[in-house]
This record gives structure tokens, C-alpha cells and sequence, in this order.
């Protein structure tokens, strides 16, 4: 019997510093207030300046927190460009605008990285879960393939994890038209397709299908044209390709249904068109599982 409590208090005192390891507020890129902490009081604790503290969680005068209100602590996080990397392949992985990135690293947005060259990633606030939409837009009626333009290929992602997360809500339609080519998945015998492709008239605004944070704004890799992606939370992204004018920016909070762009004729479009992409962890999934279904004929 005081064999197994000497055990017992041994594994406890194994356990302690491991225990007190996980909670080190040294390391913790979450903090929650306790009953009369200040901002300076966590600055000291966590050892990150305080005006960082409050930039990351967008506080305002006077600065005031609560008890059990969790604070992003923002810890400095750096990344080595990798051969074949792209700003829009470093905002997918770290879920942080490219033009933030840009910006903390002194970049032009609109230059190429180097392979080998050292990035600075900053902390951004992450948007809140999306409530679910409502499906204000008539869902688009599918039709063959036979008249798809060639699919666009933003090429492997590699390492991607499996998808296994249930989307935050469920998505509206982006925009009404017709499905002039539809979702075909990596790995296959046929010519894969990221998304849908829907057509419908020039200008015609493209809206986001759910609310999230802009995390790409800018020209596209060549296939996709102008482009849009928006964050929506738990490593969900839309993106909104062949715009014919973007009318976001990186960093803009979105609500569901807002005009994100107007439909255009870039990339590898031949007519006017929305490119339509759902992703979790930079894996395509099929859109239209994600969409509500088409209203049956009347």
C-alpha cells in the first residue's frame, strides 16, 4: 500500500513541471484574464510589450479587460521561403493577410520571394465563428461540363492535412448562374477542377458566402485571374477568382452576402464567370456539398 502511494507521488512529481510547462505564461499565445490583472501586470507576465498586447486584440481607450476575456498574445513567428512559395500560399498556411506579411517584412505585395529569405509573421486577430447564413441567393441549376473552360491549376499543396473538421456554418451561393464546370478532385482519371465555375453576366457582384477575414486581394496566380480568399475560421477559406475588379482589401472583416468583387472574364475564363473555391487546410473540397441545395422545378 505505500508502495503504490510513493508511486503515486512520484508520477505527481514528474508530472508538476510538465504541468506548470503547459501554463507558462512565457510561451502562451493565449492568455486569460484573471480578476485584477491589468494590461501591464500580463505584459510583464507573458514578456510582450504591452502596446503589442493591445494591437493584437484591438483594444480601445482606455484599455480596459475583463476577467475570463482571452487575449491573443503575440508572439514573434518567423518562416524561410522554400523553392516554389508564394504570398498566396504563406497567407493559406498561416492564415494572416499577404499585405500584412508584406508590410511587417518591408515587401513590395506584388514582388516574388526568394528562396532562403527569412519572413517575420505577425499575429493577426482571427475573425469570429460565422453565424449561419441565410440563403438569400437563389442557388445556381448545375449543367454538364461540356462547355467548361480549361480547369485552373494553382498547383499541390503540399502536406496538406486530411479534412475532417465540419465547416464553421454552412455557405451561401456567391453569386446566381449556372455551373458551366463542375468540382472534379485531385487524383483521379479526369482532368481535376478546384471549384465551380458559374456563369453570369460582367460586373454582376460576387459576394462572400459566408463572414470571415479577407486574407487575399490582388492578381492571382496567371490561371485564376483576379482573386479573392477570405478566412471564415477553423482553417475554412473561399476564393472568389476571375473577378473583373476586386472590391476588398487584406484585412477587411466581411459579413455574409457582402460584395467582395464583380464578376469578370480574367485568368483562364472565355466568358464572364465566377471561379468559386471551398478549402479546408488548402485541401478542395466540392463546393456545392457545402451550399444549399437547388430549389426543385416548379
Amino acid at each position: 500500500m505505500r508502495r503504490a502511494g510513493l508511486a503515486l507521488a512520484l508520477a505527481a512529481l514528474a508530472a508538476g513541471p510538465l504541468l506548470a510547462q503547459q501554463d507558462d505564461p512565457k510561451t502562451a499565445t493565449e492568455y486569460t484574464v484573471k480578476s485584477g490583472e491589468t494590461l501591464g501586470g500580463i505584459a510583464n507576465r507573458t514578456g510582450v510589450p504591452r502596446l503589442l498586447i493591445i494591437e493584437a486584440n484591438g483594444l480601445k481607450p482606455p484599455y480596459a479587460i475583463r476577467a475570463g476575456q482571452k487575449l491573443v498574445i503575440p508572439r514573434r513567428r518567423s518562416h524561410t521561403v522554400q523553392d516554389g512559395e508564394t504570398g498566396l500560399g504563406l497567407a493559406f498556411d498561416y492564415d494572416v493577410p499577404w499585405s500584412a506579411i508584406a508590410a511587417a517584412n518591408g515587401l513590395d505585395p506584388k514582388a516574388p520571394l526568394k528562396t532562403g529569405q527569412k519572413l517575420v509573421i505577425p499575429t493577426i486577430v482571427k475573425a469570429p465563428p460565422i453565424p449561419a447564413p441565410a440563403a438569400t441567393t437563389p442557388a445556381p441549376v448545375p449543367s454538364p461540363a461540356s462547355t467548361a473552360t480549361p480547369a485552373p491549376d494553382p498547383g499541390p499543396a503540399p502536406g496538406a492535412p486530411r479534412t475532417s473538421a465540419q465547416p464553421p456554418a454552412r455557405f451561401a451561393w456567391p453569386v446566381r448562374g449556372e455551373i458551366r464546370r463542375a468540382f472534379v478532385a485531385r487524383g483521379g482519371t479526369k482532368a481535376f477542377h478546384d471549384g465551380i465555375d458559374i456563369a453570369a453576366p460582367r460586373g454582376t457582384a460576387a459576394r462572400a458566402a459566408a463572414a470571415g477575414t479577407v486574407i487575399y486581394a490582388a492578381q492571382g496566380p496567371k490561371e485564376y485571374g483576379l482573386t479573392v480568399i477570405i478566412h471564415h475560421g477553423g482553417r475554412w477559406t473561399t476564393t472568389y477568382s476571375f473577378l473583373d475588379r476586386i472590391t476588398v482589401k487584406d484585412g477587411d472583416k466581411v459579413k455574409a452576402g457582402e460584395r467582395v468583387g464583380l464578376v469578370g472574364q480574367t485568368g483562364l475564363a472565355t466568358s464572364p464567370q465566377l471561379h468559386f473555391e471551398v478549402r479546408r487546410n488548402r485541401v478542395a473540397l466540392d463546393p456545392v456539398k457545402y451550399l444549399p441545395k437547388v430549389p426543385a422545378a416548379d
